[in-house]
This record gives structure tokens, C-alpha cells and sequence, in this order.
């Protein structure tokens, strides 16, 4: 403990130099780094819920919305890292939740955020377990409760070698794993096994939206999700050239941020294929359409029966393999799968999942994935990645250590 919080002393002018410049560029509110400072407006006596960023903080909608309905005197503070997921959170227009953004993990920080707040307990979505922020919590009282926690082998041997693991996981009151093998290694960690909760992957739980689906054959319509820079390139020349084989191909481009929409647009034009876009309201009338808002992935995904999963081409750790197998589509993917690298190697084995390298591999997938093999992955992805989380059960368990 000692190193780390000599290491984020160091670290701090750093982070405020970063912080304050990205308040002059109009990348932040003044607001939310006042927020990041401990600072905004009180929320006091609330249950403090943190949640990283979209992906976390989608996942862990459904528990709090059955959590809010069996309590109907609970209020949450949610803490998030990132301007979109407080955008996210603050559209839910729910009156029972203070949005938040997350204190840094500097210890002055954090005594400025929980002397504000008082919150009456922490609840942490998945893997946000920072060191200082678990200590002064658990200092101040809170009980400490870890929701969907992911530790893969590598990082609990790590953890175990430093001591810092068994000192965070002895502040833990209860934990619900996301799956037997990181329940596991916390108990290694040293967590008594009564503190454990039942095993939930939240992710299983998610339920987007559908939309109305695009007017497209949905067995002939490939969609690449969360792209980041470096994948629309290969995917879009995957695309191409799967066309002359299967001319009827149709492509939804989803980027990851929506913001890129003129670069893209610029890489579909240069591999020689036409588009119309979702951000200006134009019909799919051309062979790639690029939907390039926020909010309408239920839409994309009824709309394809094949997916490409992106961050996984590039070093970006993959995004959920959970949203496209829950609207039964084909799944392809990068090797850079760190992220869910259990659910991934899963669906590998069980057929639900087919690993792309490059751009040959998924121009042959895009190319020979028909209606009847894309209904055959989407069998295999439900059996691989198991039932949805029971989150009626967690919801109690959860109250139940408040």
C-alpha cells in the first residue's frame, strides 16, 4: 500500500496538468472534474454504486432496477470514469440515483468525496477495485460488496506476489463472482467462502432494445460492432471482397465512437463502396450504411444475422460477445479477446464463435455464412455462455448485506 499511494502521490500533478487541460479544450465539465475531485453537489446517505464506464454500467441496469423495486426506500450515488457513461446514467431520468463522477484514487480525493457524501455502503461492478478507495471505505465503515468480479489467473498470481490482493479482498463483505474459476482464486486471495454470493455474470442479464430492424435480408447483412480506428479498414475490405462472391452482402458499420463518423466515411469511400448514414437520417439504400449514433445497437443487432465483434482486431481487448448472442447472431472476432476471454474461448470451442486473424479470414466468413450455419452458431453461443443471471436472487443478496 505504501508504494502504491507513493506512486499516485507522483502521479497526482500529472493527472490535475491532464485534467485541467482537457476543461479548457471543452473535453470536460468544469463540473465533472470537480467531481473527480470529490467535490459536486451532496448526495449524502445514498448507497454508493460504482460502474467503470457504458459497458458496466449497462450491465448493471437490470440489478439496480430490481434492486430499486424491492426496496422502494433506497437511493444510489452511481460513480462512473467516463462523460458518456454520466450521460448514459443521467438519461435513465430516475430520481432514486445520483449520477456522479468517480473520485480519483488519491487518498485527500477520496476523504473530500465519502466527508460530502457519507455514503452508507459500496457496491463495485465487475473490476474497479482500486486500492486507496477500498481502503478509506472500508476506514469509514462501509460494507463492501463486489458484483460481477473477473480475475483471471495471471492477475490473482500478481496480486498474491504483491500482498496488495490479500489486503483488498479482506476488506470485501461479500462477492459475487462471474464465474467458478475467479471465485476460485478470490478464496486463494483469502475471502472466507461465506461472504460469497451467488455467481452472476451481469452481462447475461443485458436486454437492449430492439428497434425496428432495417428493411435488409437479415441472413445476408453483416454487422461490425464498437469498431475502433484500424479495424474499418480490414473489415471494409473483408466486405469488398466477400461481394464478389455473395453480391447481395450488406454491411451495418457500427463504430465504436460515433465521432469518427467523417473518417469512416472517407475509408468506406476509398474501398470503393457507396453509404448513407444513420446521423443524417438517410434510408439504407446503399450497400454499407453507417450507424453512426448512440443508443440503437438492439436495432443493429436484430438487423444482422452475422457480427463482427470489434476491438478485437486491434489491442483494444474485444467488446461483449453477450449482446450479439443474445439477438442469436453469428459471432466473429479478432485474437485480441482479453476482456472476455473465458466467454470467447467458450464460444471458440463450442462452435458458437469463430476467430478471425485477418482480413482473408473474415472475408471467408462474410462470404460463406449462410442462414442455416448462422442459426447453428447462435445454438451454440446460448448453450456456451449458459443461462441468464438470476438477478431477482442477487438483488435480495445484495439488500440483504446492506
Amino acid at each position: 500500500m505504501f508504494a502504491y499511494r507513493l506512486l499516485v502521490s507522483f502521479a497526482t500533478l500529472p493527472v490535475l496538468v491532464r485534467l485541467g487541460w482537457r476543461v479548457l479544450r471543452g473535453k470536460e465539465s468544469a463540473q465533472a472534474a470537480g467531481e473527480r475531485l470529490g467535490g459536486g453537489e451532496a448526495a449524502p446517505g445514498r448507497v454508493w454504486l460504482h460502474a467503470a464506464s457504458n459497458g458496466e454500467l449497462t450491465s448493471a441496469r437490470p440489478l439496480i432496477e430490481a434492486m430499486l423495486a424491492r426496496d422502494q426506500a433506497l437511493r444510489l450515488m452511481v460513480t462512473v470514469n467516463t462523460a458518456t457513461a454520466r450521460a448514459m446514467g443521467e438519461g435513465w431520468a430516475d430520481p432514486r440515483i445520483a449520477i456522479r463522477m468517480a473520485p480519483l484514487d488519491h487518498r485527500a480525493v477520496l476523504g473530500r468525496f465519502l466527508r460530502r457524501h457519507a455514503p452508507r455502503a459500496l457496491i463495485v461492478i465487475e473490476n474497479e477495485l482500486w486500492p486507496n478507495r477500498m481502503a478509506l471505505a472500508a476506514r469509514a465503515g462501509l460494507p463492501i460488496l463486489v458484483i460481477g468480479a473477473r480475475i483471471s489467473e495471471r492477475s490473482a498470481a500478481r496480486w498474491g506476489k504483491t500482498g496488495l490482493g490479500q489486503k483488498m479482498v479482506a476488506q470485501i463483505g461479500a462477492l459475487s463472482a462471474q464465474d467458478a474459476g475467479s471465485e476460485s482464486r478470490f478464496v486463494k486471495l483469502g475471502l472466507p467462502p461465506e461472504r460469497l454470493l451467488p455467481q452472476a455474470n451481469l452481462k447475461t442479464a443485458i436486454t437492449l432494445e430492439r428497434g425496428a430492424p432495417l428493411d435488409w435480408d437479415r441472413s445476408e447483412t453483416v454487422l461490425a460492432a464498437s469498431t475502433h480506428e484500424g479495424e474499418e479498414t480490414l473489415v471494409l475490405s473483408a466486405f469488398a471482397e466477400a461481394r464478389t462472391r455473395r453480391p447481395g452482402l450488406r454491411l451495418i458499420l457500427a463504430p465504436r465512437h460515433p465521432r469518427r463518423a467523417p473518417e469512416i466515411a472517407a475509408l468506406i469511400a476509398k474501398a470503393g463502396l457507396s453509404h448513407t448514414s444513420r446521423s443524417k437520417d438517410e434510408p439504407p439504400a446503399a450497400e454499407v450504411y453507417l450507424a453512426d449514433t448512440m443508443g440503437e445497437m438492439g436495432r443493429w443487432y436484430a438487423s444482422a444475422g452475422i457480427c463482427f465483434v470489434g476491438g478485437s482486431l486491434v489491442e483494444k481487448g474485444g467488446h461483449t460477445p453477450y449482446e450479439p448472442a443474445g439477438f442469436d447472431s453469428a459471432i466473429l472476432h479478432g485474437p485480441h479477446v482479453a476482456n472476455f476471454r473465458e466467454a470467447y474461448g467458450a464460444l471458440d470451442e463450442q462452435g458458437g464463435a469463430t476467430l478471425c486473424k485477418d482480413v482473408a479470414d473474415l472475408a471467408e466468413q462474410f462470404a460463406t455464412l449462410g442462414a442455416p450455419e448462422q442459426e447453428e452458431m447462435a445454438r451454440a453461443a446460448r448453450a456456451a455462455l449458459g443461462p441468464p443471471a438470476d438477478i431477482e436472487a442477487l438483488s435480495q443478496a445484495v439488500l440483504d448485506r446492506l
